[in-house]
């Protein structure tokens, strides 16, 4: 009689873990808990306000740069207004995490920039003009011609600058001039003036048509 093999158990497929699951794991007991839940949260679409409230009570680095990439993944407007908070963060990390969550969904920030460009704290002004890299040339263009116009800090002149060397066009050359004749007395405003005006000047024009 002919032996019969017997086939190995085949492995019973794991479900994934419920959303109430995930959710009560950015709260759990360890680091790593935290971490895997942060991360399987990018894929509930209404885990923004969840994951808000969990960066605000990590103390772990790794916990928080998991949240804010599923914030980022998330991409909503519930996303951005998780992140914006911590933009004012004395604690660098975290600043730093905002500003790259923010970066990386650009179309869902875009509608804050304007009112970052004129927040009261010019920290967070100069980060705002960083975050103007992302959107389209001719908005940044008109974002931070504003900019150069009304700002009374020089340092955030400077970073609207270093922006529009690498995003404006002719028209804001005017304006540049202005702003060198607002902060006369800048050096380093003054030459990074001279080198987005000159960077500028040297650009092709844009094909019409």
């Amino acid at each position: 009689m002919p032996l019969i093999r017997k086939t190995p158990d085949q492995p019973q497929p794991v479900e994934p873990p419920a959303a109430a699951e995930i959710l009560d794991g950015l709260t759990g007991a360890t680091s790593e808990e935290r971490w895997a839940a942060a991360r399987a949260a990018a894929e509930l679409p209404g885990a923004a306000e969840a994951l808000g409230h969990a960066l605000r009570n990590e103390d772990d680095r790794r916990v928080r740069e998991a949240i804010f990439t599923s914030l980022a993944r998330l991409r909503t407007t519930e996303s951005v207004q998780a992140v914006l908070p911590h933009l004012r963060s004395d604690d660098a990390d975290l600043r730093t995490g905002a500003l790259d969550a923010l970066r990386a969904m650009p179309e869902a920030t875009a509608p804050h920039l304007p009112g970052l460009l004129r927040d009261r704290d010019p920290d967070v002004r100069l980060l705002a003009c960083e975050l103007v890299r992302g959107v389209p040339e001719a908005a940044a263009t008109r974002l931070l011609r504003e900019v150069l116009q009304s700002e009374p800090e020089p340092n955030v002149c400077a970073a609207a600058v270093d922006v529009l060397a690498e995003v404006g066009g002719p028209a804001v050359l005017p304006v540049l001039a202005q702003c060198a004749e607002r902060w006369p007395d800048d050096p380093f405003l003054g030459f990074a003036i001279r080198i987005a005006a000159a960077r500028i000047s040297s650009r092709p024009p844009e094909p019409h048509g």
